[in-house]
């Protein structure tokens, strides 16, 4: 269920604090926690969850479950940060919602696995993509389109809040741009979450202008700008 605002009383959307209501929810076999703080185990996913409005607790409950001087992403975390941890990484981005994709199959896409996630590490590795580790395919549905046997593009399943999938891991070989196989694929996994009665979401940075201007073309708008942070624990800190 939507968690409610500490300030106003209202529940929130789902889409306000994906990851928490993903951890909370559909995911919560990922899960790990201390208090009020969960995130996903540490082989799936670098995202973690933040009540809405964290207090002192919270933040000590944060350093306790990561430890003295760890790296943690905070996406979405808009509020000041305590004393002591240090931002590492701080870049604005927007997320969109599906409003008229054209949701469909793809022939030459094929579902993706555990065997297969040698190829998809050596993928994200090549294109960046975004964060994605060793069971980051057990989130959700991975689709893939290969050429010569060789895995040259991707997109995926990640945050799962309720009604909601986040498409994610849109990624292409860069000597095979410029075809269309993001936009295919982006249609495709669209298609199953759609056939789960469930919404495709995506996230991008703000400054990926081109990114954007191509999932508005797919049907996708702009719900609401967003941020993605990481910050270092304090090495010596209370929690």
């Amino acid at each position: 269920m939507p968690h409610a605002s500490v300030r106003t009383g209202i529940p929130a959307h789902p889409l306000d604090n994906p990851a928490y209501d993903s951890l909370t929810g559909a995911h919560a076999r990922f899960a790990e926690g201390r208090g009020r703080v969960l995130r996903y185990q540490t082989d799936v996913s670098p995202w973690l969850g933040l009540p809405a409005d964290p207090n002192a607790t919270d933040w000590a409950d944060l350093a306790a479950l990561a430890g003295p001087g760890v790296e943690v992403a905070l996406p979405g975390v808009r509020v000041a940060l305590p004393e002591g941890w240090e931002v590492t990484f701080d870049m604005e981005g927007v997320q969109l919602v599906d409003e008229a994709v054209d949701a469909r199959p793809d022939e030459e896409a094929v579902r993706l696995g555990a065997d297969d996630v040698p190829e998809m590490l050596a993928l994200v590795e090549r294109t960046r993509p975004g964060p994605f580790l060793p069971r980051t395919v057990e989130l959700g549905t991975y689709l893939g389109i290969r050429r010569g046997g060789e895995l040259i593009a991707m997109a995926g399943e990640r945050l799962h809040p309720p009604g909601w999938t986040e498409i994610s891991a849109v990624c292409t070989d860069a000597a095979f741009r410029g075809q269309g196989l993001g936009s295919r694929l982006v249609r495709a996994v669209a298609a199953g979450i759609r056939e789960r009665g469930e919404t495709p979401f995506l996230h991008t940075a703000a400054a990926n202008t081109g990114a954007i201007s191509l999932y508005e073309s797919l049907g996708f708008r702009i719900r609401r700008t967003t941020r993605f942070l990481a910050a270092r624990v304090p090495e010596h800190s209370a929690g």
